[in-house]
């Protein structure tokens, strides 16, 4: 073997993906030389790091401000109130929500991002935060489609309708905004050719917009149709995910939130609110 590893070798030692390889030396996790631009790794300190005698400095592990950062959810925010976890939340969209996580400006951030064959976020957070040392963790399924006011029921049966509506959207590179597209184009329809009101900032906004007849439809969730009682047209059921740091995750803010989560009043209020399946909740389904 030669003194230096490759990019490419390195990959194949540790039988991840190349791009795992750079993330791992841009965080200063492994052992690595700059040479004309190449990087390469010392192959008797890479063994050492493997073997977990590196004397090299661990990374920068100062605590995440105890900040929820990513999408907004009636049931998380509900199990955040039970929990009183103390901790501020950002609820600005899954992909802003992933940013801020991978630059470390909070502890958890919530998802709900569409990815290849039907699933749901892992693509988004290896992507993005293949860098940080975080875990995945399962919340909820939840229904999403059409919501309508009442006096549209029965008129309204297919996307095939929207060419017609003015719908109010979501912002760009939010979960909700990502699977729209995606289904429209699935559907045959051109989204630039479809009609938008002014963007809603929030789940509730875009219900409240339909509400108060500013818009004819929203790309929303069934339990805030059943909410403010709207009509519901079922499109898709997504997964909402967790992603957290694994530091804080055994801090105190984020274990109370797991404890309400397994909870029996937790189940209930799920079944409460309609299109909720939280089986399967605090299950880890990816894991740096």
């Amino acid at each position: 073997m030669p003194e230096f590893l490759t990019v490419k070798e390195l990959a194949e030692l540790l039988r991840i993906k190349e791009r795992k390889v750079y993330d791992l030396a841009a965080s200063g996790s492994v052992p690595v030389s700059r040479v004309t631009g190449k990087l390469l790794f010392p192959e008797n300190e890479i063994r050492a790091w493997i073997a977990g005698e590196s004397t090299r400095p661990e990374p920068d592990r100062t605590p995440r401000p105890p900040v929820f950062l990513g999408s907004h959810d009636p049931l998380l925010e509900w199990a955040l109130r039970q929990a009183r976890p103390g901790l501020a939340t950002l609820f600005d969209g899954s992909g802003t929500g992933l940013a801020r996580f991978a630059r470390g400006d909070g502890s958890a951030t919530g998802l709900h991002i569409p990815g290849a064959d039907g699933d749901w976020n892992i693509a988004a957070v290896e992507d993005a935060a293949a860098g940080c040392d975080a875990v995945l963790i399962s919340f909820a399924r939840r229904r999403r489609g059409l919501i309508l006011r009442p006096d549209m029921a029965g008129r309204v049966t297919s996307l095939a309708h929207l060419k017609d509506l003015w719908i109010a959207p979501r912002p760009s590179g939010t979960g909700t905004d990502t699977l729209f597209r995606q289904t429209v184009e699935e559907a045959g329809l051109a989204h630039d050719a479809l009609l938008f009101t002014g963007v809603a900032q929030s789940e509730e906004d875009a219900v409240f917009a339909v509400k108060h007849e500013e818009a004819d439809t929203a790309f929303g969730l069934e339990a805030l149709a059943a909410t403010h009682g709207l009509t519901f047209l079922p499109i898709a059921e997504e997964r909402f995910d967790i992603l957290v740091d694994r530091r804080a995750a055994f801090e105190p803010p984020l274990q109370a939130l797991f404890a309400v989560m397994r909870s029996e009043p937790f189940r209930a209020h799920a079944a409460q609110l309609a299109g909720y399946d939280v089986t399967g909740a605090g299950e880890v389904r990816w894991n740096a």
